[in-house]
């Protein structure tokens, strides 16, 4: 079981983890990752930022879009 992962493959983990829920072995390499690595820290908040903006925008929330 290797917990070691790349850049490009925990921002796969990321955008996986949208839409499933991640294995036990993910979870663990992303948090030890994401201890690591600012530029994936970074990454994962503009994901939550996008989800929040959309879920805003299909409320119908104008205001909050500018």
């Amino acid at each position: 079981m290797m917990l070691r992962r790349t850049c490009k493959e925990t921002a796969a983990i990321l955008i996986a983890r949208e839409d499933r829920k991640l294995s036990l072995t993910d979870s663990v390499a992303l948090r030890l990752h994401m201890t690591v690595c600012d530029n994936c820290t970074a990454f994962e908040r503009q994901i939550v930022s996008m989800r929040q903006a959309f879920a805003r925008w299909r409320k119908g929330d104008d205001d909050s879009m500018g």
